[in-house]
């Protein structure tokens, strides 16, 4: 991918994990365009490797990510009608759709502030873990900009509409106890136990059946947004694929002769 290092987005695999580390902590993680499109490319990679059986999104430094780093976007001439709204479709959006779309379950580790696409990026993930020092800050209205980036779809899922005006209306900072509380993120750790609580949720994922957490996943979040109808007929499907995969008739015979089962995430 040219443009970027490979330095600025880490990336390596354990255990059946893919662990993604944005890395460029001198700017709080303010994502590039570059590194959108590296973070974008390893999670569609997740999807598609059996051998990956679960994700970390994280960060080092004091920034998880503090929003979009547009200057490394690539010159597009002078602005016309469109170009925003192109913009915001092929970049944070895609970025945001990508964790959500992932079929593998997306554990965030935030190790400080998440804020604009930041925030997104953590709250798109499936689970997560915030560390103390954390906060998460819905910023575009203190540089008078609407939301992107799945914002105002994501907010009031998790905190309910009226919360959700709230953040996006003042912009304040929501440290990372307040964050809990709220249920923005599942659980809160002193700073020097993030990485590891993160492998740790991570190893039961990948230990789990990787097959049917990908569908529950899925309904999970398109329950959301359909009727119940919708929605019982979904589960009634996914159960039906399900039913053929190797984890689900070992979770069964498991069951039957009273001992732990072993997943392969086929």
């Amino acid at each position: 991918m040219t443009g970027i290092s490979e330095d600025d987005v880490l990336h390596r695999f354990e255990g059946g994990v893919s662990w993604i580390t944005l890395n460029r902590p001198e700017a709080m993680n303010a994502v590039t365009w570059e590194q959108r499109e590296r973070v974008i490319a390893l999670l569609g990679a997740a999807s598609a490797d059996p051998g990956v059986r679960a994700v970390v999104v994280t960060a080092t430094g004091k920034g998880f990510c503090a929003g979009a780093d547009l200057r490394g976007a690539p010159a597009t001439g002078e602005r016309v009608a469109g170009d925003v709204a192109r913009m915001i479709r092929l970049g944070a959006q895609r970025l945001i759709t990508a964790v959500l779309d992932c079929e593998k379950p997306v554990i965030a580790a935030v190790n400080g502030t998440a804020a604009g696409i930041g925030a997104h990026l953590a709250l798109a993930c499936d689970l997560v873990i915030a560390a103390e020092p954390a906060r998460f800050i819905e910023v575009f209205v203190r540089r008078g900009l609407v939301p992107d980036g799945g914002g105002a779809y994501l907010l009031p899922r998790l905190v309910g509409p009226q919360k959700a005006k709230e953040l996006m209306f003042f912009g304040d900072a929501v440290p990372a106890a307040e964050a809990e509380r709220l249920g923005l993120v599942n659980r809160v750790v002193p700073a020097e136990a993030l990485e590891e609580s993160a492998r740790e949720w991570a190893q039961r994922l990948a230990q789990g059946p990787t097959r049917a957490l990908a569908m529950t996943k899925q309904l999970v979040n398109a329950s959301l947004d359909g009727d119940r109808a919708t929605a019982l007929a979904a589960e009634a499907t996914a159960q039906e694929l399900n039913m053929s995969t190797a984890d689900a008739n070992e979770g069964v015979a498991s069951f039957v002769e009273r001992r732990t089962p072993k997943y392969l995430g086929r």
